[in-house]
């Protein structure tokens, strides 16, 4: 039997709905003198209670291309604290947040393992580097959910990790779920859980158009 070209399988699978390409996001915030309740809280709510949350030390750089009707936004991320990993390339879409009844929000999400010479890569293709930084913190895992909290840095201008100055007085905090399309069941299980982190985080869809802009 013929081998089934590799562009063929890929597109194969993605028509059967068997590629995880679909991410479901709620983002919240905590500030910092509360950080330890909400970890201690995710200790006894996540599966991971015997070996403790996941640290983790990542540099982001956040990419778009030109193209029409939208630009195209493309994520670099590696791991600081774990040199010997490849390198992330991440494509995110545009946000779906839905009617007010959709409890999260849903976008298009592709990760691609690569090494080092990715950003060059970008570079060459015409793509330009909006902004990058650090993200310091805590995973945790729940079933297929992922929840991490973590402290954002401004990298400065020599890229010293000994300098990085903190962005605000908060933890960031996302529970997120990568799955094939059409699983919405997925998210009534996310909102669920972040029923149970409340009044310490209150996880939601948040649009990022709105708060730079403001209400129509």
């Amino acid at each position: 039997m013929m081998a089934q070209p590799l562009s063929s399988a890929i597109d194969t699978a993605f028509k059967s709905n068997i590629v995880p390409d679909q991410e479901y996001l709620l983002q919240g915030s905590v500030l910092d003198k509360v950080v330890e309740v909400l970890l201690h809280r995710l200790r006894g709510l996540c599966d991971n209670v015997d070996s403790g949350p996941e640290p983790f030390q990542d540099h982001e750089m956040c990419f778009t291309i030109r193209t029409t009707p939208t630009p195209l936004n493309l994520r670099v991320r590696r791991a600081l604290d774990h040199q010997e990993m490849p390198w992330q390339l991440r494509y995110i879409g545009q946000p779906e947040y839905g009617d007010k009844m959709r409890p999260t929000i849903i976008r298009s999400s592709i990760d691609i393992g690569c090494s080092a010479t990715v950003v060059e890569f970008l570079t060459e293709l015409g793509c330009r580097m909006e902004f990058e930084y650090i993200a310091r913190g805590y995973m945790f895992r729940k079933g297929r959910m992922k929840i991490t909290v973590s402290k954002v840095f401004k990298m400065n201008q020599n890229k010293s990790q000994e300098s990085m100055e903190p962005l605000s007085e908060s933890y960031l905090v996302e529970l997120s779920v990568l799955a094939p399309r059409g699983q919405d069941a997925i998210a009534e299980d996310m909102r669920s859980f972040a029923e149970q982190l409340r009044p310490l985080v209150n996880l939601d869809k948040v649009d990022f158009k709105r708060l730079v802009h403001g209400p129509p």
